[in-house]
């Protein structure tokens, strides 16, 4: 299959070059970023020089002379800002192409929450209705006929984790409070630089609360409205979502661990674990770990998810969903990769 990555500049986008490398299904891939870049006409391994020899592909301008010339596309990856992605994956949907959007464009159902929450009036509200929400333990079977998924954001993934195998088996009390607390590495803000995200400015600080664009993602999505806290602390990648809540009296610890049980049995890239999870559980790998406790006689839920941003948060996960869309399983050419990462450090250490 042909594809390509608009955005592959960026972190995300580096991550989704470095797997498609190893994807045995695709036999090309273009490289692009926007036409005013300052990485156009260089080569991918001068900006990442741990893919030298891997990937020396040049970063090639994207331009619509550029998409009318490369109409034998299977699939595009957008890894680019959020008004970007809306401007024109409509392009490539109306040419058969299908869209994965890392982006935030296509994620909310209410186009009127564009402008408040992403900044922009949205032009295409035919491709909000069309648009596959793309978490891929839940939406396997809409993500496989989809020509546009929307990738969920890093938070929101780590915290759906934690939260749909008890909302979606109405477990919680209904509008009770629902509080998320979620921290991400520095990575998380992109690539360019800032003062705000620099390590020397930096400890660990909550950010946008109540007002993050996450937030409306993550109550969407579980059904549910949230009260979301993001914070930021100074390590490269990672995230950690903690997740408190009600639920129904009487729900058993029984009920909660057939919940997780079922939502996770069959999905090699999410793992319950027995205990605390941490970043460095995940870091670098496309899995989510999960651990869970429950105290039936105060009714209250916690449940804590850790991922990789860039990963399970990002790139790994657009993977996923274009497995699932060309007919694979959804962790072909992530899973057996990881674990083979993982037994290499072990014997090197």
């Amino acid at each position: 299959m042909k594809v390509a990555i608009v955005g592959a500049s960026g972190y995300a986008g580096a991550e989704l070059v470095e797997i498609l490398t190893k994807h045995d299904k695709i036999t090309d891939f273009q490289l692009l970023v926007s036409e005013g870049s300052a990485s156009s006409g260089r080569l991918f391994s001068e900006l990442y020089p741990r893919l030298q020899s891997i990937c020396d592909k040049p970063l090639q301008p994207f331009t619509s002379s550029w998409l009318a010339s490369n109409q034998d596309l299977d699939a595009v990856f957008f890894a680019t800002p959020h008004e970007y992605s809306q401007q024109w994956a409509h392009e490539f949907v109306t040419a058969g192409i299908k869209v994965f959007d890392l982006s935030g464009a296509f994620r909310l159902n209410n186009v009127e929450d564009y402008p408040k929450y992403y900044g922009f009036s949205h032009q295409h509200e035919t491709l909000i209705d069309a648009a596959i929400y793309g978490l891929a333990e839940f939406n396997a079977e809409q993500i496989k006929k989809a020509d546009i998924v929307a990738v969920p954001g890093c938070y929101p993934t780590a915290s759906l984790l934690g939260l749909k195998p008890i909302t979606s088996n109405g477990l919680n009390q209904p509008d009770g409070l629902i509080v998320v607390n979620g921290i991400s590495g520095v990575s998380g803000a992109g690539r360019k630089a800032a003062l705000a995200t620099s390590f020397n400015e930096l400890s660990l600080k909550a950010y946008n609360v109540l007002q993050h664009r996450h937030q409306p993602e993550i109550s969407q999505e579980c059904g549910q409205q949230v009260i979301f806290n993001p914070h930021i602390a100074p390590f490269k990648r990672g995230l950690l979502s903690t997740v408190t809540l009600n639920l129904k009296a009487g729900v058993t610890t029984e009920q909660v661990e057939q919940a997780y049980n079922n939502a996770y049995a069959n999905t090699p890239l999410v793992r319950i674990s027995k205990s605390w999870p941490q970043i460095d559980d995940v870091a670098g790998s496309p899995f989510a770990s999960l651990h869970w406790q429950y105290d039936p006689g105060k009714s209250v839920l916690v449940v804590s998810c850790a991922i990789d941003n860039l990963l399970k948060g990002a790139a790994s996960q657009a993977i996923q969903c274009f497995n699932l869309n060309i007919g694979l399983d959804s962790h072909y050419a992530l899973a057996n990769a990881a674990i083979s990462n993982v037994s290499a450090q072990g014997v090197n250490s």
